[in-house]
């Protein structure tokens, strides 16, 4: 239920809830609307209640904690001090509003944007103090924020913290939240008199989190996680879970008990179908949800709400005849090339340009390979593993060569397999036992061990990749759909002809086939290549980032997303409840600050995972990515407002040599966007 309703109903704690009525906050003042009722004004002096608020107030710039409503503030130091709360849906930045109302007429001109930025954020002259309120309805606090690569010193924060408070009935409940790293720092200085709430504090206490935004019309059910491997759930499902599952299959949407990041496979996941997933505290035993259970539902995510109602069978038939995503074509296999490629010799950029080069290059060696082949041309701003790609030419010859192909198509054209997903998982799993104790051949098993010999001839173990051409496909990533293994050419524990194996057969794992089932791809046209390069056996750090801020929803707080945890604990698949650091890297503003959603629990609690000096190598890194691949991926004359982003594997290792740890990018592909 949103803030206003709640308001309507007089169910909001410690809010004047209408006009006129005295604010429990401030001592010794009766405090009253100044907005007339249905008024839209460009700003007041002051907010005597909480229609006042509302009027006034936008959803934040950077949503990254939801459930938020902000109005900017604007505090003029050349004019005495006057205080401006400005209408933040008509002016969504403080520029807009300075240079439309505080610019001339007796007062000094407001410049341009850019310098506006320059003066009025870093600047120890500035002329304005910039600000928000805002009010976070979970914990039920209003606070006052400053932008998080603000320089303003604590004496400037204190100070525009007591003028505000002053001019708002919320005044004596008003909170000070350090938005950044740096801001925290400064926040150190402030006198005690300014109470601080932090962002772990403010996330305790919000029950919602929308990950994928979006409508979706199916069967609500409830399913735990570990019930998933038997208990089969279809695409026109809205499944409720206990926890975050390693994987699950298509569904209409997904609602799970435990929070979330936005790179997790299921969300993700969830960005490829198009289909809208939450996480809601408490949500297994919701007793509104519960009332809902084996219905049809229609449920909408939204950034900062949610609606689940009860529909019908045939409304929502009649949805999915609008909605079902039209059939994907996927690049034709190449089946020319046979020789084992250096990375480096994977893209012909100089000759075709780097979109054409990427073109050529997936139907013969995969996405995840031709992508890894641009990275590596950018420079050493970019470490990465030395590499090569096997063609998908070999996995295509090994399944023709011993008839495992006649298989797939029956299996294919089966319609018990269609029909039944126990039938379905039951007749892939043969097929994958088919695969993994099939003979590969002497011929390709000697021209792969010769190869990996002849580039790491003193390397125990190589990670044998997947790369296909059903992935890394601009709006259709197919991330965690297939499968990756080490092999070693003289270790019998990691025999090189299993790793090879078990890599194609994943091709036919139950989730894959699922997923290609759902966006209309041609099982029978997919292929297998394969990325070898060699295997991070004891990495003290692994994340993946994103060359976006995921959490700017206006496009005006431009940063990267970084999800980042100690050694080798998976990022996007956590075991045991772990978290690890996830944040905003505002790499391009001044000092560039740290925007911490949440903290490692594998590191102790003054420190995070990486150093600063890893950090700033990685933002340079992401920066160097995302500049190379705008050419492929970026916005056209045709779609000048196409979102564009970059995902980025990477880990921090030594490498065997004992010194410091250094980074290393092990993938990069277009990221498909946040949902409507």
């Amino acid at each position: 239920m949103t803030r206003q309703a709640l308001a309507k109903l007089g169910l909001l704690a410690g809010l004047a809830l209408s006009c006129g009525e005295p604010g429990p906050h401030q001592d010794g003042r009766s405090w009253e609307c100044v907005v007339s009722p249905g008024a839209d004004p460009d700003y007041a002096s002051e907010v005597g209640c909480l229609a006042d608020f509302d009027a006034l107030a936008s959803d934040p710039l950077v949503a990254n904690i939801p459930g938020a409503q902000s109005v900017k503030t604007e505090i003029d130091q050349r004019d005495g001090d006057a205080l401006y709360f400005q209408n933040s849906t008509r002016y969504a930045i403080h520029w807009d509003f300075a240079s439309a109302h505080l610019s001339g007429n007796g007062l000094p001109i407001v410049p341009d944007w850019g310098s506006f930025n320059t003066t009025e954020y870093y600047s120890p002259d500035r002329r304005f103090l910039l600000g928000a309120v805002t009010y976070y309805e979970g914990p039920d606090v209003f606070a006052y924020e400053v932008a998080p690569y603000d320089t303003a010193t604590a004496d400037m924060i204190a100070k525009a913290f007591r003028i505000v408070s002053r001019n708002a009935y919320f005044g004596n409940a008003l909170k000070f939240h350090p938005t950044s790293d740096a801001i925290e720092r400064v926040a150190a200085e402030l006198p005690p008199s300014i109470p601080i709430v932090t962002t772990d504090e403010l996330y305790a206490g919000i029950d919602y989190q929308p990950l994928n935004l979006g409508e979706s019309y199916g069967l609500l059910r409830f399913v735990s996680a570990e019930d998933l491997e038997t208990d089969y759930v279809g695409f026109r499902d809205i499944v409720v879970l206990d926890t975050v599952p390693f994987d699950i299959s298509v569904t209409a949407g997904l609602i799970t008990q435990d929070f979330q990041t936005p790179l997790s496979h299921v969300n993700v996941l969830s960005q490829n179908r198009g289909t809208p997933n939450m996480a809601l505290r408490g949500a297994f035993s919701d007793p509104a949800l519960r009332g809902l259970e084996g219905k049809w539902v229609r449920l909408v995510v939204e950034a900062q709400q949610w609606s689940i109602e009860e529909t019908t069978r045939a409304e929502a038939e009649a949805w999915w005849e609008d909605h079902r995503p039209e059939p994907l074509g996927i690049p034709a296999l190449d089946l020319t090339v046979t020789d084992l490629r250096d990375i480096e010799e994977v893209l012909d950029v100089e000759g075709l340009g780097l979109a054409e080069a990427l073109h050529v290059a997936i139907p013969a060696f995969g996405g995840k390979a031709s992508h890894l082949g641009g990275v590596v041309l950018i420079g050493d701003d970019v470490p990465h593993p030395e590499a090569f790609a096997v063609p998908v030419y070999y996995y295509r010859q090994f399944m023709e060569d011993n008839e495992l192909d006649v298989l797939v198509e029956a299996l294919v054209a089966s319609e018990a397999v269609q029909d039944d997903p126990a039938v379905r998982a039951s007749e892939l799993e043969a097929l994958r036992a088919a695969i993994e104790t099939t003979e590969v051949g002497d011929e390709f098993l000697t021209l792969l061990a010769d190869k990996i010999e002849q580039k790491w001839p003193d390397l125990p173990r190589v990670k044998l990749r997947s790369s296909t051409n059903s992935e890394d496909l601009g709006d259709f990533t197919g991330a965690g759909l297939y499968e990756s293994h080490a092999g070693d050419i003289d270790d019998p524990l990691y025999p090189l002809e299993d790793a090879v194996r078990k890599t194609w057969s994943s091709i036919w794992t139950f989730r894959a086939y699922e997923e290609r089932e759902y966006r209309g791809i041609d099982h029978t046209a997919v292929g297998m290549a394969m990325l070898v390069n060699p295997s991070f056996t004891d990495e003290e750090a692994n994340g993946v980032a994103v060359t976006a801020n995921l959490f700017d929803t206006g496009g005006l707080e431009p940063g990267f997303y970084v999800n980042v945890q100690r050694g080798e604990v998976s990022v996007v698949q956590p075991v045991g409840g772990e978290t690890s650091d996830e944040f905003i890297y505002y790499f391009y503003q001044p000092g560039q600050p740290l925007v911490f959603v949440s903290h490692s629990s594998l590191v102790p609690d003054d420190e995070t995972v990486l150093t600063r000096e890893d950090t700033y190598d990685l933002g340079t890194a992401l920066d160097a990515i995302h500049q190379y691949f705008l050419e492929a991926y970026g916005p056209t004359d045709e779609e000048p407002d196409r979102f564009y982003a970059m995902d980025v594997e990477f880990k921090f290792d030594d490498m065997g040599t004992g010194d410091a740890p250094s980074l290393w990018v092990k993938q990069a592909r277009p990221y498909p966007g946040r949902g409507d």
